[in-house]
């Protein structure tokens, strides 16, 4: 035996290592927040209670109720009544529940927090702060998240900020928005407002703009926003892709933002939902290959196997470094359900 494991699998080595280590023995803390698997992340607007209930029974690792976008001004105040209803009613078992609200240049985001944290706070886990220009915005929504909880008798800090980056400021002030409070747990890729920001010459959400034929016209964005995410421990996430009926669009789109080292893309439908969980899910065989390497690191590093500090695993040699590789791969694949069947068994 002597596969690989593959390399876009291995983006976030010292982030997903750190996190587990520095976890160990230890109960939740929210300046090293909780490693939550967001492989695919649905989109659903709150003014649509059928898409709500639907959403329970979808296999996404994140559901994200949007009161921004895809809700119209005048149904905003009954969106943020269904989302409260829905949280309270529950059924999102397994998944990440967020809540999109608008961004702080609206006369909405105050009301969206203050109902939505009020009314279902100790049933959601996020906070998604659209068009996020700079740190001052994450931290005041901080402050205000930090009120309510304490109002409501909440814990503190306990609630997540997703952080989504939709302009040319807020990109140049990633670094600043991703450290800007221990509550960040994601730096979101926006890519329609974002291309408008810029002036794009395309109308395709996540396509390559006619006419740029020397690479890939987002391979900027997505690596400052990947190196900001990880510079302060969190995860990158890419944004939609708009044709919904085009899945292998979708595929080869995701395995761009995949190949780099991202955590998740967001899905607009159900049929985008397995590709995502597949695209940022490791192989089967390289998730047995990781599972192998610890059981076997273990062993040979423990008095029984010579307390060895580097083995062989059939062709391979392991060591610490190793170790590390494989707890990136064994935590993906566990996080998605995956099955062993491959046993680790000591030399003879």
């Amino acid at each position: 035996m002597n596969r690989r494991i593959h390399p876009m699998n291995l983006g976030h080595v010292r982030w997903i290592v750190d996190r587990l280590e520095a976890s160990k023995g230890a109960g939740m803390n929210h300046s090293a927040r909780e490693v939550r698997s967001r492989r695919s992340n649905l989109a659903v607007p709150g003014s649509s209670t059928k898409m709500l209930e639907k959403a329970k029974g979808l296999p996404a690792d994140q559901v994200f109720m949007d009161i921004e976008d895809a809700v119209a001004p005048l149904a905003k105040p009954d969106a943020r009544k269904n989302i409260v209803a829905a949280l309270n009613e529950g059924g999102y078992d397994g998944k990440v529940r967020s809540v999109r609200v608008n961004d702080w240049t609206t006369e909405w985001t105050y009301a969206d927090v203050i109902e939505v944290v009020s009314g279902a706070g100790a049933n959601l886990d996020c906070i998604m702060l659209p068009k996020v220009q700079g740190p001052e915005q994450i931290q005041a929504l901080d402050m205000l998240l930090t009120q309510i909880e304490k109002s409501e008798g909440l814990e503190v800090g306990r609630i997540g900020i997703e952080a989504q980056i939709e302009n040319a400021m807020g990109l140049i002030k990633v670094d600043e928005i991703a450290a800007a409070s221990p509550r960040v747990e994601t730096i979101i890729f926006g890519p329609a407002d974002f291309m408008a920001s810029i002036n794009m010459k395309s109308l395709v959400v996540g396509e390559q703009p006619p006419g740029y034929d020397v690479g890939d016209a987002y391979h900027y964005i997505l690596m400052r926003i990947l190196m900001a995410a990880r510079a302060y421990d969190k995860q990158a996430i890419d944004g939609p892709y708009l044709q919904i009926k085009d899945i292998d669009g979708y595929k080869r789109v995701a395995g761009r933002s995949a190949a780099l080292g991202f955590d998740g893309k967001w899905v607009l439908h159900p049929g985008q939902i397995d590709v995502a969980n597949e695209v940022f899910s490791p192989t089967q065989d390289d998730y047995e290959h990781a599972e192998l390497i610890l059981d076997a690191y273990e062993w040979y590093t423990s008095a029984e196997g010579g307390a060895r500090g580097a083995a062989m695993l059939g062709d391979e040699m392991i060591d610490e470094a190793s170790r590390k590789m494989a707890l990136v791969i064994s935590g993906k694949g566990r996080a998605a359900g995956m099955q062993r069947t491959q046993t680790f068994t000591p030399p003879e």
